[in-house]
């Protein structure tokens, strides 16, 4: 039995009165006091001047950094806030030191599309070259693989710890600990488990993690966290720096000493201030009673889906998160979800550019995505099986 209130806190999202939602892998929806949060910001600024608003709400933001910190179990110093998660995984990734021709990046089959072409880039101009870690027989990336792959000229591992094509959980604990015997950096795309799992960045032994707010956390868009370990941040040079990053001095501009180094003096308040509203909300409920809830319900949509003639899940992976990935015969997986849309039902479609390696590697055009929160009550649930059917019907 789940220990959350779902009929409550589904009351205190305004989105559920009006929206079945299925895309919270995507955006989920904020809450009420989220919300409230966001644009009691903006009508302060409206009123008194940004400026002068923002340093009225310092406190509720120091707050917002330290809760980020306590829920990725690290110190607020090592917490930056971006606009976005692959613009602190960029930035974290250009500050690391220069690639080489002949220099390796060790890489997940299921990283995410957009730090694969950040990655590509560098390589390209360097000399550099990716390759892909092997994956074990049930599709999560192989560690004692990767232990076999490690040499002098490996440069980082970078891993998309929750995949966005399915339900996967790769072992990022397991992955960590090759890197940490080895000396090489490690970074972690935590985007779809923020909020979901719970995240221990000392259990995992990244160097680095990023995630967005507007996911499983339920915060704005265009909010994010990015975790860069105290002692990785000797070893970087950031791309560029303005007055917060590198505060001028008698001796010109001295870098930061913590992870604002990634962050400018030009933010968003209001968004920032719902985060954290966002994130309070999270570690009250209990991430641990989160991962259940959403568990429980993933487990039971994948397998009524599977019940369905027509339809193939194509979720991998001994542990699995609430992303439940499908195809319904040979339909365009766009079309599907643009059916789902027309029954009042949001889910997502991914293509290979989301997670190249993996799509190619199984042969997927693309996936739907049904993604689930703590929110999605049972006759959500009916619905979606409900519509499928209908869709599966006309294969």
């Amino acid at each position: 039995m789940s220990r959350l209130d779902i009929k409550a806190l589904r009351a205190e999202t305004p989105g559920c009165a009006t929206s079945i939602h299925f895309n919270h892998a995507g955006a989920s929806l904020m809450s009420a006091g989220t919300l409230a949060a966001v644009t009691e910001q903006l009508q302060r600024e409206a009123l008194y001047g940004p400026h002068e608003a923002s340093v009225a709400v310092q406190g509720r933001l120091d707050q917002a950094r330290a809760d980020a910190a306590r829920l990725l179990n690290a110190t607020p110093a090592e917490i930056a806030f971006t606009p976005s998660g692959s613009a602190g995984w960029g930035l974290a990734f250009a500050a690391l030191p220069p690639l080489r021709a002949g220099d390796r990046i060790l890489v997940g089959r299921q990283e995410w599309g957009g730090n694969l072409a950040t990655m590509q880039r560098a390589a390209a101009r360097s000399g550099a070259r990716i390759e892909m870690i092997p994956c074990r027989e049930d599709g999560s990336v192989d560690p004692e693989a990767l232990a076999g792959m490690i040499d002098e000229r490996v440069r980082l591992v970078a891993l998309t710890w929750l995949p966005a094509n399915g339900g996967l959980i790769n072992d990022a604990a397991a992955v960590g600990r090759v890197t940490r015997a080895a000396g090489i950096p490690y970074f972690v795309d935590a985007g779809q488990a923020l909020g979901q799992i719970p995240v221990d960045v000392e259990a995992i032994g990244c160097d680095v993690l990023k995630g967005a707010g507007r996911k499983h956390l339920r915060g704005p868009r265009g909010t994010a966290i990015l975790y860069a370990r105290a002692s990785l941040r000797q070893r970087l040079d950031p791309v560029f720096s303005d007055v917060l990053s590198a505060p001028w001095t008698a001796q010109g501009p001295v870098p930061r000493g913590d992870a604002r180094i990634f962050e400018t003096s030009e933010h968003a308040v209001a968004l920032l201030l719902g985060l954290g509203v966002a994130l309070h909300e999270a570690l009250a409920l209990g991430v641990p009673a989160i991962r259940d809830q959403i568990d429980l319900t993933a487990r039971r949509l994948r397998a009524e889906l599977a019940t369905i003639d027509g339809v193939t899940i194509h979720d991998l992976g001994q542990q699995r998160s609430g992303l439940v990935s499908f195809t319904v015969g040979d339909l365009d997986v766009n079309a599907v979800k643009n059916r789902l849309a027309s029954a009042g039902i949001s889910v997502g479609a991914n293509g290979p550019a989301y997670t190249p390696f993996d799509m190619e590697a199984r042969g997927l055009a693309g996936i739907v995505r049904a993604s689930v929160s703590y929110l999605t009550s049972e006759q959500d649930i009916e619905r979606l099986l409900a519509a499928v059917h209908d869709i599966a019907r006309t294969c």
